[in-house]
Formats: C-alpha cells, structure tokens, sequence
C-alpha cells in the first residue's frame, strides 16, 4: 500500500500534477480528520473543477507527444 501511495501522490514530469490529482482534482489525504467542520463542495462545483484540472493535463499531454514524435 505504501508504493501505491507513493506513485500516485507523485507529481509527474510532464504534468506536472500527481496521478491522484489529475483524477479527482484533490490531493490525497493520508488520513480521515473526523473533527474537520468544513464547507462541503457541492457536485457542480466538484465537478466543474474535475473538468479543469482534466483539461489541463490533456494540453500538457498533448503538447508532450508533440515533442515525441519531434
């Protein structure tokens, strides 16, 4: 469990962003904080967010296979 938590929570060359991030748009947390009274993202947002964050990494990808083929 500990390699799994490594290789996702990495940021990697090319995007810049860990596999966990470009995911779910959140870093990973190691732990559950019960006593955390926060505001609870509402699904629009979340998933607004997601939409971001996926863009992102799919320019960053496609710029890097251009650089490949180069």
């Amino acid at each position: 469990m500990s390699a799994k938590f490594t290789v996702n929570n990495k940021a990697h060359l090319t995007t810049k962003v860990s596999l966990f991030m470009a995911n779910y748009s959140r870093e990973m947390r190691m732990g559950v904080d019960l006593r955390r009274k926060g505001k609870i993202e509402k699904v629009a947002e979340f998933a607004e967010r997601m939409r971001k964050v996926q863009e992102e990494v799919g320019v960053v990808l496609v710029r890097a296979q251009e650089e490949m083929k180069r």
